[in-house]
């Protein structure tokens, strides 16, 4: 058999190199799509125009009011590695513009018939320069066009029909589009866009410069129940600031198909925010949904590599622990202090609900640092004021007992200030709901689910007032595991023993377990560990025994709560009540389920036809 004769290494054609490059960077129509956006943005545009034939296949055309590019300078945009956006090392580092790597117009221009027109704000005319793929010539002349830049990319594919053959239907194709622009618009409030396709008009996102205006936008991408049903938040530590739209947990969705997070204006993908955010969710999301929300992270450039990924859907945070830990708890909190206030606070008006999407906004406080402050087990309210004392509290009460007994020499309080958010219990139904009047109308409490999260509350409290307790094995269990394992558990053995686990390394690939804590005595504690140092290794910290141990108090807090068909007296109702308002989640059981709903006067009008 003769032996294989090994080619000697030659340099790539500039067409070969471009078409390698292309598979990077353009993986079909919606990647044209994005770096020319995003090219757009970093010129400066406020306004761009997107117009699609075929699901871009056909044709993509972008055009921005942005600064715009020198006529010397057409050429060479076409040019891989050749960039306006850095020049050293240290720009690469502290990158504040979406696009950089001078990839994207070379690579595009690789697979299609690529023209561009542009023109600066000092020019007298425009210039134009057009290539194709398959020779990569490319010719400048004059053109007509305003100040910016429009670029045609026809024929996506043309010359590498392998590549085309693997694009989905049009309209898949377009739906990516679609998500990549929403996703754009999200990020730039004060830029306007719109999209075509086919002829025919899609989106018209105008320029957003108030907070008002924001939240139609956002009601435009995500629709108006997701701002209606969102708190809007804003946090800033350490030289990192969280803001943007959390939904509440009882507006939780089957799939992850409404979260947007971005970093420094970039949409992103991370695991490290992944987690956080779902661990922020774990004790109030129904088992299998999953959250929505508009996030946006601001730290310093040099606190993040976006260089990771082609694409640069991906990021790399210098230090992903705290980047970690100040989601979470920032997160954690503004869920916790969620209260009935927040959620009744909403127009009467049926006829403003269905006609301006924004109606909601008023049950979206803007949440406070400053409840970020508050010692574990505490429940105050924030920025919402004093909770009310007992004597207040105590004089409703009687006030309203007193009209009950007789309404005809007892009157209420006329003013919704003094009404508590969940209002005065009237009656109670099947033994299951208690019915309340407040002043926006009927609430309907499912009273179970809500004593439920209750006493789950307080058992958290008491768990984390009196610590972790420990009880040592009578016999270790002794597992094996990877040396990288028995590293990590060496590493963290301080941080293990604060979760009470007392774990010893016996050898390079063996590990002991001597302790654990009390309330997970029976529990798997090979697979305890295991999980354990998979979130060590993987984010730098674990809430398993949190975890582990909030759900053995869930049961526990289950069966202790009140059952259904159980008559309470109306003093015991409204105790539950007052409950709820004082209480961390009461908006939700231990399962993710609502304990409670609003119906208000507008909503009951409706079923009975009053003033139609």
């Amino acid at each position: 058999m003769n032996a294989t004769v090994k080619p000697r290494i030659q340099l790539l054609s500039q067409r070969l190199s471009n078409q390698i490059a292309a598979g990077e960077v353009v993986e079909r129509p919606a990647s044209v799509v994005k770096e020319l956006l995003e090219n757009s943005l970093d010129a400066g545009a406020d306004r761009i125009d997107i117009e699609l034939e075929q699901g871009g296949v056909k044709l993509v055309r972008v055009r921005d009011n942005g600064s715009g590019v020198e006529k010397d300078d057409l050429p060479l945009s076409l040019s891989r590695h050749a960039t306006s956006k850095i020049s050293t090392l240290e720009d690469l580092e502290a990158i504040i513009s979406l696009g950089f790597r001078g990839e994207a117009l070379a690579s595009i221009s690789s697979v299609s018939r690529l023209n561009l027109i542009s023109r600066t704000r000092q020019a007298d005319s425009a210039w134009q320069v057009e290539a194709e793929g398959r020779e990569m010539a490319s010719t400048v002349k004059p053109a007509a066009h305003p100040e910016g830049t429009t670029v045609e990319v026809r024929d996506l594919f043309f010359n590498t029909p392998v590549r085309r053959k693997f694009l989905r239907t049009e309209n898949t194709e377009f739906q990516r589009i679609d998500d990549m622009v929403k996703r754009l618009a999200l990020s730039h409030f004060d830029t306007a866009f719109t999209l075509q396709h086919n002829q025919r008009a899609i989106h018209r996102f105008e320029k957003a410069v108030s907070e008002q205006e924001m939240q139609r936008r956002v009601a435009q991408v995500c629709g108006p129940a997701f701002v209606e049903n969102s708190l809007l938040i804003s946090f800033e530590s350490n030289g990192l600031k969280l803001w943007g739209w959390l939904s509440l947990p009882t507006f939780s969705r089957s799939q992850a198909d409404l979260q947007y997070f971005y970093v420094n204006g970039r949409s992103i993908r991370d695991k490290v925010v992944t987690h956080a955010i779902k661990q922020a969710y774990r004790d109030v999301l129904f088992h299998g949904r999953h959250p929505a929300f508009v996030l946006y992270l601001e730290l310093e450039p040099s606190q993040v590599d976006v260089n990771v990924h082609p694409t640069k859907h991906e990021v790399r945070f210098r230090d992903s622990r705290m980047v970690h830990d100040f989601l979470f708890s920032t997160l954690h909190r503004a869920i916790a202090e969620i209260r009935p206030e927040d959620r009744t606070a909403v127009s009467d008006n049926p006829a403003q609900k269905q006609a301006d999407p924004m109606s909601g906004q008023e049950r979206m406080p803007l949440y406070s640092p400053g409840n970020l402050s508050y010692p574990t087990g505490t429940r105050q309210y924030g920025d919402r004021g004093q909770q009310p004392d007992g004597n207040q509290i105590r004089n409703q009460m009687a006030a309203w007992e007193s009209f009950r007994a007789d309404p005809a020499t007892s009157t209420l309080p006329e003013t919704p200030d003094d009404i508590p958010p969940l209002g005065y219990a009237l009656a109670q139904l099947h033994g299951i709901y208690i019915l309340a009047q407040n002043a926006h109308g009927l609430v309907l409490v499912d009273m179970h689910a809500a004593h439920e999260r209750i006493t789950y509350e307080h058992m958290k409290t008491a768990a984390d007032e009196s610590g972790i307790r420990v009880q040592p094995l009578l016999v270790p269990v002794s597992i094996a595991v990877s040396e990288q394992e028995a590293d990590c558990a060496e590493e963290h053995a301080d941080k293990l023993l604060q979760l009470g686990l007392h774990v010893n390394r016996m050898g390079p690939e063996t590990l002991s377990i001597r302790q654990v804590p009390v309330v997970l005595a029976k529990a798997d504690a090979e697979q305890l560990l295991r999980d354990v140092l998979s979130d060590l290794r993987e984010h730098g910290t674990s809430d398993r025994i949190e975890a582990a141990r909030d759900e053995l108090l869930s049961t526990m807090a289950c069966h202790g709560s009140v059952r259904a068909n159980r008559q309470l007296t109306v003093p015991e109702m409204n105790s539950l009540l007052r409950d709820m308002e004082n209480t961390e989640r009461s908006g939700q059981c231990n399962h993710g389920r609502p304990t409670w709903v609003q119906l208000s006067i507008g909503e009951l009008d409706k079923l009975f036809l009053r003033g139609q």
